[in-house]
C-alpha cells in the first residue's frame, strides 16, 4: 500500500494562504495599534497642556442644614476665565446641592470660600470639574 500525504512538502510552493492572511492581520494590528497610541497621546497632551484652569477643594464645612461653605483654590492662566462646578451630597449619597462658580479675576491663583445652598443636610462637598471659557 502506498501512504497518502495530506500536506505539501514545506518550502516547495511558497507561503500558504493561511500564512499570507496571518501576515496581513499582523500588519493591520500594528497599524491600528500605532493609531490608537497616537490618539491616546494626543488626548493626553490636550488634557495636560491645553487645560487652562484647574482647582482643588481645600476644605469644606457644613454650616447648617441648608448650607455648606467650600474653600476652593483655583489655578489658571492670568487672562483665562472659567467655571468650576461644586456638588454636595447627603449621608445617603443623594445630591442635595450644586453650584457653578465663575472665575473672571485677572490672577493666576485664586482662593475663595463659596457658599453652597442645599436642600437637606449635607455630609460632603466636592469639586466636579472646571472648564475654561
Amino acid at each position: 500500500m502506498s501512504a497518502v500525504r495530506e500536506r505539501l512538502p514545506e518550502g516547495r510552493y511558497g507561503r500558504s494562504a493561511d500564512e499570507r492572511a496571518d501576515h496581513k492581520l499582523k500588519i493591520t494590528g500594528a497599524v491600528l495599534g500605532v493609531l490608537f497610541l497616537g490618539l491616546l497621546g494626543w488626548f493626553g497632551w490636550y488634557y495636560v497642556v491645553d487645560s487652562r484652569i484647574s482647582a482643588e477643594t481645600i476644605k469644606f464645612e457644613v454650616v447648617s442644614d441648608t448650607e455648606v461653605q467650600v474653600h476652593l483654590e483655583v489655578r489658571k492662566d492670568t487672562a483665562a476665565h472659567g467655571v468650576c462646578t461644586l456638588r454636595s451630597r447627603s449621608e445617603d449619597g443623594a445630591e442635595v446641592g450644586r453650584k457653578d462658580v465663575r472665575f473672571d479675576e485677572a490672577s493666576d491663583r485664586i482662593d475663595r470660600v463659596v457658599t453652597l445652598r442645599t436642600t437637606a443636610r449635607a455630609t460632603s462637598a466636592e469639586l466636579i470639574g472646571c472648564t475654561a471659557g
